[in-house]
């Protein structure tokens, strides 16, 4: 059976951003954007797998670790646990910048989820907030939604998660009801 992933990127769309040439390197200087946890949410209740796909390059610059990134994923996934949603897998690329394979945007980091789950491209999305994000969703041959003011090639434009999530649902309730 083929699965529905929501792939989301993480800073500038499940959090608020660092500052320009800063990373968010410990729990306490990551802020949960309003909504977020609900969202989720959202997408489990209908069933859809969601990854994070995130790029660290601050692990290769030496400015965090790989024990920094994971405790900031175990801190989110039980503040998103504390309202019911959870995340099904976070997949993390630490490389520097034409490195790898897996730094968005290229599509590594889908393909690892892809020998995970048995994706349906035609019912998945990238969410992102950079170019470099829709790119790697495109890349992959999935649905892109920006959450941006700037102007990307997105399939959509959302200005939250919780939009993006509710545009996906409302989407999937119009095939439904065309089936």
């Amino acid at each position: 059976m083929l699965n529905k992933v929501v792939f989301l990127d993480r800073d500038g769309v499940i959090n608020k951003v660092a500052l320009p040439h800063d990373y968010i390197k410990t729990w306490n200087e990551f802020e949960l954007f309003d909504g977020v946890a609900t969202a989720i949410k959202k997408l489990n209740d209908a069933q859809y797998i969601v990854c994070v796909v995130t790029n660290q390059r601050g692990v290769a610059q030496g400015i965090m670790s790989m024990e920094d990134v994971n405790e900031i994923h175990k801190q989110m996934q039980c503040k998103l646990e504390l309202s019911g949603a959870h995340l099904d897998a976070i997949f993390v690329c630490p490389h520097e910048n034409g490195t790898c394979t897996c730094r968005k945007p290229q599509t590594g980091m889908f393909q690892q989820a892809e020998a995970i789950y048995e994706i349906d491209k035609n019912s998945s999305y990238m969410i992102g907030d950079s170019e470099s994000d829709i790119l790697a969703g495109k890349k992959f041959g999935i649905k892109t939604i920006a959450i941006t003011i700037k102007e990307f090639a997105a399939d959509y434009k959302c200005n939250s998660l919780f939009e993006a999530v509710n545009y996906i649902l409302q989407e999937l309730s119009l095939i439904h009801i065309s089936e």
